[in-house]
């Protein structure tokens, strides 16, 4: 169902997650900025709070490290429920890379929604999903990037 069909029976707060995850999947970089409090902090359930980023361009500098050079990428939207400013989000992606991989993440993503901006960003999915189907440079490249938007929010989150 596209985005602006959902958008018409739901809340504000859960118009905002739907919002930034169609941003995403555009990766329209300046959009996507815009749903995020200027605290915000993101992180990978499977690589834990010492890993996070926090702040609209640091969580931008950490999502384009993966998603920026894919051939596509989309996210498919699924159930999400509310209860009016913490939302559970279960939708998947698929990420194709220009070498031919593919890949399909499940993922479950908490949100906290404050003022009409998202305040924490939570992603639950199996890494082996990605890793299993990634380029072997994949996790090489990763590893190369610009890791300055690295933030411990251990005892945050």
């Amino acid at each position: 169902m596209p985005v602006d069909q959902i958008t018409d029976r739901t809340s504000e707060v859960e118009q905002t997650v739907y919002g930034m995850w169609a941003a995403l999947s555009a990766r329209d970089w300046d959009a996507l900025k815009g749903f995020l409090a200027p605290d915000c902090i993101y992180l990978d359930m499977p690589v834990g709070p010492a890993a996070a980023a926090r702040g609209p361009e640091d969580i931008v500098k950490r999502l384009k490290i993966g998603i920026a050079p894919l051939a596509s990428y989309q996210n498919f939207p699924g159930l999400m429920v509310s209860n009016g400013v913490d939302v559970m989000y279960e939708h998947h992606e698929e990420w194709h890379w220009a070498t031919g991989e593919s890949a399909v993440l499940q993922f479950v993503t908490v949100h906290r929604v404050q003022n009409g901006v998202i305040t924490l960003w939570k992603d639950y999915w199996d890494m082996s999903a990605l890793a299993d189907h990634a380029p072997p440079s994949w996790l090489a490249d990763f590893a190369e990037a610009d890791m300055s938007w690295v933030f411990d929010a251990t005892g945050l989150v």
